[in-house]
Parts: structure tokens; sequence; C-alpha cells
């Protein structure tokens, strides 16, 4: 079993005093990391009847690209306003320092159809209800979230409680 932990660099106090984050740009520099990850993944969806993935911008699309083409779906990219130039849904939602707005290609979203959503980490869980909500806004439903890291000492399973969340390394504590 390969050792995820290992692979994540956590720096002390960044952003600010007193946040420990969780950089998973080491785990793109390793090969093995990487590869870990989206077999991963792979292996978890590849009989789930899902049928297309989203992914959030910018560091979901990295883990959510290769799973996507090895499981021969769409991908939908989930991106800040004003990335997208074709007609948009669009959701504003509260950040811990203010306000957000994510869109999604209204002709990308299949009503009907089954998505799982791949974003790198999970806290509060407000950017990826956003998502989940841009994509039932478009008549499809989401089948799973799923994220590398999860931080569960944060609020994000109040605020996805409907939902099926996935994580493939949680952290307990700051």
């Amino acid at each position: 079993m390969f050792d995820l932990d290992q692979a994540i660099r956590k720096i002390p106090d960044f952003p600010k005093q007193g946040i420990l984050f969780y950089d998973i740009t080491s785990i793109l520099t390793n090969p093995e990391a990487f590869a870990y990850c989206v077999d991963t993944i792979v292996g978890i969806y590849r009989d789930s009847g899902i049928d297309a993935v989203a992914c959030i911008e910018a560091r979901g699309f990295l883990f959510a690209s290769p799973v996507a083409l090895q499981l021969g779906l769409p991908i939908v990219l989930v991106r800040k306003k004003g990335k997208l130039p074709g007609e948009t849904l669009e959701k504003t939602f509260s950040l811990e320092y203010g306000m957000d707005t994510i869109q999604v290609h209204k002709a990308d979203v299949a009503a009907g159809s089954r998505y799982l959503v791949i974003d790198d980490l999970i806290a509060t869980g407000g950017t990826v209800k956003a998502a989940v909500e841009l994509i039932e806004e478009g008549g499809a439903a989401v089948h799973e979230i799923c994220c590398i890291i999860g931080l569960p000492f944060l609020p994000y399973k109040d605020l996805l409680s409907g939902y099926q969340v996935r994580t493939l390394i949680d952290y307990h504590s700051e």
C-alpha cells in the first residue's frame, strides 16, 4: 500500500499564522504518488455507472483529467467566473473572507446524467457545494464527490450531508 501521507508536503503558517497547508504539488512532482491517486480513483469508480466527471478549477483539473480519460468519460470544467466563453450556469458562494463565483458551460451538463465531482482538497465544502448545485441546476445528478485530501475537522460533512464524499486521505486536526 502506498503511503500518501508521506507524499504530501505540509507547510505550517500558510497562508496565515496557525494554518497548516496541505500542498498537493508534492503529489504532482512524485509520479508514484500521482499514479496512486489516479489509479485509486479509477478503481473506485470504474463500475459505478457514472456518465461524466466534473472538476473544480484549478487543481481538481489535474486529478480529474486522467481519471476521466481512463474511464472513457467526458470531463466538465467548473471554472471561476469569466473564464468560460459560452452560455453558463453560475453560482456565487461564501468564502472565509468574502464571496466567489464559479461557472460551468450550460451545454456541458447533460440532463439526466450522473456525475462524479473531483477536487484536490475539501475543507469547509463551500466550493464543492456550489459545484454540486451547478450540476444539479443543469438537470444532472451528483453520484459522489471525491477529493484527494479531506479535512473532516472542518464543517464540510454538515454542508454536504446529502452527498457521499470520499477522500483518499483525511487529516483530523490543524
